[in-house]
């Protein structure tokens, strides 16, 4: 079956849409399965977050330089969301503010995914083509595997992203 980076990427989100659902419809008193939850959004997020940022956007950069600011923006958004799940990675599921700042994290990522399937996806498609798009699934599937599967400290993630910038 023959795929493209963008066909990838959506079906990573649909994937973590799913965690979201089933976090929200675990019950407030489900602390043990939210905490499994939250640890598989955790991983997918991480692998997510990972591969968007190490392929993806380097590549929209140099071959779609009108998306720039699009580009600048997911950085700073995937950033929060890292800062989120750190810090969710070090808490006990019942934790007081556990529920909270998943909600806050699910929220902030919800947001971040309509604006990259709804406005720069199609710039990008439009942009690029399907061969392109191939070429960056490639590049992207092979970083997967060795992408990280638990978050690194907020500190190690922000010179990442700006080295990634600069």
């Amino acid at each position: 079956m023959s795929t493209d980076a963008i066909v990838i990427l959506k079906d990573e989100h649909k994937e973590i849409r799913k965690l979201f659902r089933d976090f929200r419809s675990a019950g407030d008193n489900a602390v043990k399965t939210k905490g499994k939850i939250v640890d598989k959004i955790i991983e997918a997020l991480t692998v997510h977050t990972y591969i968007e940022n190490e392929v993806m956007y380097p590549e929209i950069r140099r071959r779609v330089p009108e998306l720039e600011d699009d580009i600048l923006e997911s950085y700073e958004e995937h950033h929060v969301a890292d800062v989120l799940v750190v810090e969710l990675a070090g808490m006990s599921p019942d934790a007081e503010r556990f529920d909270a700042k998943t909600t806050v994290l699910i929220e902030n990522v919800e947001h971040h995914i309509e604006e990259e399937e709804d406005e720069w996806f199609p710039k990008v498609r439009e942009a690029l083509g399907r061969k392109e798009l191939r070429e960056i699934d490639e590049e992207m599937l092979a970083r997967r595997e060795k992408a990280p599967r638990r978050p690194s400290q907020p500190s190690a993630l922000k010179k990442t992203v700006d080295a990634i910038i600069k």
